[in-house]
């Protein structure tokens, strides 16, 4: 009885999660500020995260925090900062004849539903899945992964630096 209860629970904040996401993701393509999208895109990050702490998944969301929110982000607001954009609401950003992209969204979500049915149809996780510990999902992203991991993060630098030299004045 005390199961049942428990996936109730985790359903609704599923959803609650869920709708803030979507919430967040529908701000980030309206609004006309260039900072408040990108805040609207940690709200949605921040979901993705607790979304993976109700999945038991704590060593995913602490990623999710750390390379997506706390890197990832800063390193985009830097990059708004630096190219000397303009901060405040704008009013031409957006492209006249956008509702032309509506039928192209909406065929490639009908796809990605279809092949989300198609692939997966009415399957569903084993009840008794076993536990990976964190040091194994750790070695086996971090594994063969490092030398990529550490090429990106030195891109990322290079960005950073190219940015700040671009913006730096003479």
């Amino acid at each position: 009885m005390f199961a049942s209860d428990l996936l109730i629970a985790q359903n609704i904040g599923f959803f609650i999660i869920a709708a803030l996401m979507v919430v967040g993701a529908l701000r980030v393509v309206t609004t006309s500020n260039v900072v408040h999208a990108a805040l609207w895109l940690v709200v949605v990050l921040a979901g993705a995260a607790a979304q993976y702490v109700l999945l038991a998944a704590e060593f995913v969301a602490v990623t999710q925090v750390l390379v997506y929110i706390g890197a990832v982000m800063v390193l985009f607001l830097f990059g708004t900062m630096l190219t000397r954009a303009r901060i405040g609401a704008e009013s031409d950003l957006n492209n006249k004849n956008w509702f032309v992209g509506l039928p192209v969204a909406l065929t490639l979500l009908a796809a990605m539903l279809i092949a989300l049915r198609d692939g997966f149809g009415n399957e569903k996780l084993p009840a008794d899945a076993p536990l990976v510990s964190t040091q194994v999902l750790s070695d086996q992203i971090f594994g063969p992964y490092l030398l990529p991991f550490w090429a990106l993060s030195f891109v990322l630098l290079a960005a950073v630096i190219g940015a700040i030299v671009l913006a730096r004045r003479d």
